[in-house]
């Protein structure tokens, strides 16, 4: 299949230009001039004019948690990968956890596989986990094809995927050091440490002040001090995972400078909400690390402006509903996690446009940087001639109000309910192929089980 599309606004190269985009066969054939006569090829069979919207790179998020198998009623692949088409997303990878069993092992990851067959609407890749106790079993996780290896350094509230400490993560060094190509791997972690925390005389579990003084962000700040020590020792690719306190900022500005391969990201919940505004007992707002007040929010804002945090990713973590103890209210017993997949790029455009962030660096923040850190830059993440035809229409202007009928994920519940945002995702390409289209999944199941290729 041969076809064009074309705009007075294609993102190409950081700006947006007049251009033609001519896909075959699911590839990017070349980007041509918007005005170009394509009457000489009678193989092409339409050209969609989409005037003033945006024709730019699909979103690759790199951090959602499935859950399937094991915890499917939780969300699964379907629900989770017609979301991301909704949300313009067209490549997710999955966390080894929340799914039961875990994917530890090469048989957990192995049934993670198969249990994907039919249901993707949209590309996955998948992450294994290091544990205490799976040392054997990460070398088999990497030549399956793993994207990386995530490990938690606190209780993750999955009894099957204990924490790591640091002679764990000593040990498992030490052990794949001298695998092939294991410098190409990043090691994902959950950056927070266990801290003697006194729970104040006024605690309450209804309260998010009282739940937030449980989450300090010295807990952070450990954690990052002992990863950047780390890294400076091994020289392992090391990932922060959602950072959520800009007082680890300085710590990984100075890691980077001294060369040390340290990558972070932040997520739109800690870019979009702040502590000052969230209400005692409204439990959708938990997650950890804790969202944190409205300074700390515009100290990471210029932290992704300037580079020190590499990109931006969801971290969707769904539950069941009665797992968020809606009606008790109570944070202490409720689950933490983020329901977010489908709005994450209308939420960043929302707040980007307060802060005259141009789309070119929402995009490469959200689609060029993470296909980087997955090793699939030379293919995703860009309208460049020779690339997958992952492509959405965006019209950056529209705004809409996040509603339950028009929510993709399994279960409604996501602190964005009743929230104007800014920015329409109307039509997504998967390799060519339109999936999602004013509102709809108008495809079957047309992704793929992307397995990482190793040196």
């Amino acid at each position: 299949m041969k076809f064009v599309i074309k705009s007075k606004n294609v993102l190409i190269n950081n700006e947006l230009r007049e251009s033609a985009v001519l896909i075959q066969d699911g590839i990017i054939f070349d980007v041509f001039e918007y005005d170009f006569d394509f009457t000489f090829d009678s193989g092409i069979s339409d050209i969609f004019d989409y005037g003033e919207l945006i024709i730019m790179p699909s979103i690759i998020d790199t951090h959602v948690h499935i859950n399937e198998p094991g915890r499917t009623d939780w969300e699964g692949f379907e629900s989770a990968t017609k979301a991301a088409a909704a949300g313009g997303i067209t490549m997710l990878v999955d966390m080894p956890l929340n799914s039961s069993p875990v994917t530890t092992t090469l048989d957990s990851l192995n049934q993670k596989i198969n249990s994907s067959e039919n249901k993707l609407f949209v590309d996955v890749g998948l992450y294994g986990g290091m544990i205490p106790g799976n040392l054997k079993e990460l070398k088999f996780l990497i030549h399956k094809g793993v994207f990386g290896l995530k490990a938690f350094m606190i209780n993750s509230g999955i009894d099957e995927f204990p924490f790591v400490n640091e002679i764990d993560i000593r040990k498992v060094f030490k052990h794949l050091e001298p695998l092939s190509g294991i410098k190409e791997i990043p090691f994902l972690f959950h950056a927070e440490v266990i801290s003697d925390i006194i729970k104040p005389n006024n605690y309450s579990g209804y309260s998010f002040k009282s739940f937030l003084e449980t989450r300090p962000d010295v807990m952070e700040t450990k954690a990052v001090e002992l990863l950047i020590k780390l890294c400076r020792e091994f020289r392992f690719r090391i990932h922060i995972v959602h950072l959520s306190s800009s007082e680890s900022i300085d710590l990984i500005k100075a890691a980077k400078k001294e060369g040390l391969p340290l990558t972070t990201e932040t997520c739109p919940h800690y870019l979009y909400f702040s502590s000052d505004e969230i209400p005692d007992n409204d439990t959708r707002f938990k997650c950890t690390p804790p969202i944190r007040n409205n300074i700390n929010k515009e100290l990471l804002w210029e932290a992704v402006k300037d580079g020190t945090i590499n990109f931006i990713v969801s971290d969707h973590s769904p539950c069941n509903p009665e797992l968020k103890c809606m009606e008790e209210g109570n944070f202490e017993k409720a689950w933490g996690g983020i329901s977010g997949l489908q709005f994450g790029l209308s939420v960043i455009w929302t707040e980007a446009l307060k802060r005259n962030i141009s789309i070119a660096k929402v995009s490469e923040l959200m689609s060029k940087n993470t296909a980087e850190f997955i090793g699939l830059g030379n293919r995703k993440g860009k309208i460049q001639k020779g690339f997958d035809a992952d492509i959405i229409i965006f019209n950056p202007d529209k705004k809409f109000i996040v509603k339950e009928e028009n929510i993709f994920h399994k279960h409604k519940i996501t602190p964005y309910s009743g929230k104007e945002l800014t920015g329409v995702v109307e039509t997504t390409f998967l390799r060519g192929e339109k999936v999602f289209d004013n509102g709809k999944i108008v495809s079957g199941p047309l992704g793929k089980l992307l397995l990482k290729q190793v040196n």
